[in-house]
């Protein structure tokens, strides 16, 4: 089994790189390979364009889609392992619906800045601060529930409840907003990697992976989870903090995606999927980073085939994830008796 979760390691990592390089290749404007990785080394090119798009545009997309991937994914299989449900997913717990409202209020009841005395944010910054104060905000009343719920099947119904609370405060906003917010709002909403600047890089680069480091931590827990929370408890494990480290993660790692490149659907529920279905087995040892790097590749070949279109526009992230996600979900669900997994 060891050796099979390699071999898969192996061959995913070759297939992120290849990705990457068609990632940073492919685009409306054609720039050479050559010049691509003298841009990358810190050289002159022969036009300046080229350096401002690959820089500028093409590797944070890049990076960006390859962290949001293997965050989403490590959001779900954690979630799914802690609520022993194989359909939990980030945005099932409402924290992406929270980073919406948030973004919906910036967006439509306050056109677009937040002001607080003679201090006043506006642009994209307002944006994001809206979107982490919603799913933070979201997360906290989670991580309240769980002290009141010690049921994770009923923790998990609490979410969907949130989700629909939310759904119902956007619909809200939307029917009081001006034709321009509702069209901002709904371009948002389509999610898009390409959301996050160089500037802005370092500072998700490093949430992200605050939030990556934590899901390999918990994985011995995770693995003892797996039994039952009495084997769990026997083993030493402490089910409440578990559990609360565990939302604490996943919700890091949602509220950053989603602030940063919209509510991203189906990688976060279908890619610990086909990692499990890859190795046939649900030890996070091997299944963790499986997962992480089927999710990166996965946030990749989809960013690719939104700009593949090139001069003709770039399709939305969320017209592309569920084609790809929501033909695995429903094998899963035909075949879940015939799955090894499951039993």
């Amino acid at each position: 089994m060891r050796h099979h979760g390699f071999t898969y390691e192996i061959i995913l990592i070759l297939l992120i790189i290849g990705l990457i390089a068609a990632n940073l290749l492919i685009g409306s404007v054609h720039i050479p390979a050559g010049a691509v990785w003298d841009i990358l080394c810190g050289n002159e090119v022969e036009k300046a364009s080229w350096t401002f798009i690959v820089r500028e545009s093409r590797f944070p997309q890049t990076l960006t889609a390859l962290l949001c991937g293997a965050a989403l994914s490590a959001s779900g299989l954690m979630l799914q392992t802690v609520f022993n449900n194989p359909l939990a997913d980030s945005s099932i717990l409402g924290i992406s619906s929270g980073s919406s409202v948030g973004v919906a209020l910036v967006m439509l009841a306050g056109g677009g800045s937040i002001a607080a005395g003679t201090f006043t944010l506006s642009g994209f910054v307002t944006v994001m601060l809206g979107a982490f104060a919603g799913a933070i905000a979201v997360m906290g009343l989670i991580l309240f529930l769980s002290t009141l719920i010690r049921n994770s099947i009923m923790l998990l119904i609490a979410g969907i409840m949130i989700g629909y609370i939310a759904s119902s405060l956007i619909s809200l906003l939307n029917f009081f907003a001006t034709e321009e917010g509702v069209h901002s709002f709904m371009i948002w909403g389509l999610g898009n990697f390409g959301g996050v600047s160089l500037s802005q890089l370092p500072a998700f680069s490093l949430l992200t992976l605050t939030g990556l480091a934590m899901s390999v931590l918990l994985i011995k827990p995770l693995n003892a989870l797996l039994l039952g929370p009495r084997y769990a408890e026997n083993l030493g494990i402490n089910i409440r903090r578990i559990r609360n480290l565990l939302l604490l993660a996943t919700g890091l790692l949602t509220a950053v995606t989603t602030a940063f490149c919209g509510p991203v659907s189906f990688i976060g529920l279908a890619v610990p999927h086909l990692a499990r279905l890859l190795l046939g087995t649900s030890n996070h040892n091997r299944l963790m980073p499986v997962t992480l790097l089927t999710g990166a590749a996965l946030a990749l070949l989809c960013n690719l085939l939104c700009i593949l279109p090139g001069s003709w526009g770039v399709i939305p992230l969320n017209a592309v994830t569920p084609i790809l996600g929501a033909p695995v979900i429903i094998y899963v669900i035909i075949n879940q008796r015939k799955i090894q997994y499951f039993n």
